[in-house]
């Protein structure tokens, strides 16, 4: 018997080659970035031809690998630093989104690009969206025509269903808010998207990825104020409608009212952004009237809502008193009244004791 131990077999011979894919790469961006710059210098302004380069280009060059480079290129026309500067590199180009023209139409041929290019490179959807996501964080670092165009594509982005309006929470960065500049994209973003469709279809995509969506509304609203002189009165009108729509209500009436207050309570603050003045409360009462008659589920719904509202401080026990002894309307009149006798008892009772405690300080 042999006491030697046995010796492990061993591979000898010629060595493998390890397959290509397999080694792992240095990341160089640098030719690629050659490759694309030098096919959008020659194909210009003509987009379709872009589109027919970018389609060509993804089974010769490695799309997966820089997919962030391709984009930053397509919008900033080089590769982006960290806060939005382009890099000190050389190889850049003139034709890009951020030096086209200022104007929808343009942005609308941009976004046929990307949309094309993703169809065809699907693999590029999630890469897209990051890019986009981040392009929203550099907003200071771009200019404001960059921001207009930007804003613009996004928008009409978003209504074609490229990207999800998840993206849109890079806007509630602190920096970005703070500064007001969260406010001014939204406002173009919104509305180029409102422009490709309506309130109601914006709302519903926002409400499917749960986002708050209160201070893109805010920011459209009181831009479209000022540039139209509409008054707040009408503007809290369609802000009620647009916030009572965006939701599909429970048929029965015992949930309804369960779901309309957990609504409101996220929207209150919305709502008090527009009835700064006495008569827009007013207004508001009276759509809340008309609402809870119009739609039969809410008929028992009114007074809840109401005290929310003014637990809420978006209306004043002085509209709830005018509205309740003067200033409703005919429609459901005598079932709204009923309903809240005894909240304005507590009102006025309230109201008495207070002006007593001050009767006996003075």
């Amino acid at each position: 018997m042999n006491n030697q131990k046995q010796q492990k077999p061993t591979l000898t011979g010629q060595r493998f080659k390890t397959r290509k894919r397999d080694e792992k790469e240095r990341f160089d961006p640098s030719q690629f970035q050659e490759s694309i710059v030098q096919g959008l210098n020659q194909t210009g302004t003509d987009l379709e031809a872009v589109a027919k380069f970018l389609d060509a280009s993804g089974a010769k060059l490695d799309y997966r690998r820089y997919a962030e480079t391709l984009f930053d290129i397509l919008v900033a026309g080089g590769m982006l630093a960290p806060g939005g500067t382009l890099s000190d590199d050389l190889t850049r180009t003139d034709y890009c989104l951020f030096t086209a023209s200022e104007d929808l139409e343009t942005m609308q041929a941009y976004a046929q690009v990307f949309n094309k290019l993703i169809r065809r490179y699907k693999y590029l959807e999630k890469g897209f969206e990051e890019e986009i996501k981040k392009l929203l964080l550099f907003l200071k670092g771009f200019t404001e025509s960059e921001r207009n165009k930007l804003a613009m594509l996004t928008g009409i982005l978003l209504a074609n269903g490229n990207i999800s309006a998840s993206i849109l929470n890079s806007l509630f960065n602190e920096n970005l808010v703070k500064e007001g500049v969260s406010a001014a994209f939204a406002v173009k973003l919104f509305k180029s998207w409102i422009n490709e469709k309506d309130i109601n279809s914006v709302a519903g995509s926002l409400r499917k990825v749960g986002m708050d969506n209160r201070l893109m509304i805010v920011g459209y609203v009181r831009e479209e104020m000022r540039k139209t002189s509409i008054s707040e009165q009408t503007m809290i009108g369609i802000v009620w409608t647009s916030v009572m729509s965006s939701v599909e209500w429970n048929k029965k009436e015992e949930l309804v009212t369960e779901q309309a207050i957990k609504h409101l309570k996220l929207y209150s603050p919305l709502l008090k952004s527009f009835t700064s003045q006495g008569l827009s409360e007013l207004t508001l009462l009276l759509k809340i009237q008309e609402y809870c008659y119009d739609n039969i589920h809410f008929m028992k719904a009114f007074q809840k809502i109401v005290v929310l509202l003014y637990k809420a401080d978006v209306l004043s026990e002085e509209a709830i008193l005018k509205w309740y002894t003067e200033a409703h309307m005919a429609k459901g009149k005598s079932v709204f009244l009923e309903q809240m006798k005894k909240f304005v008892e507590w009102l006025k009772n309230a109201e008495e004791e207070s002006e007593s405690e001050e009767e006996e300080a003075d």
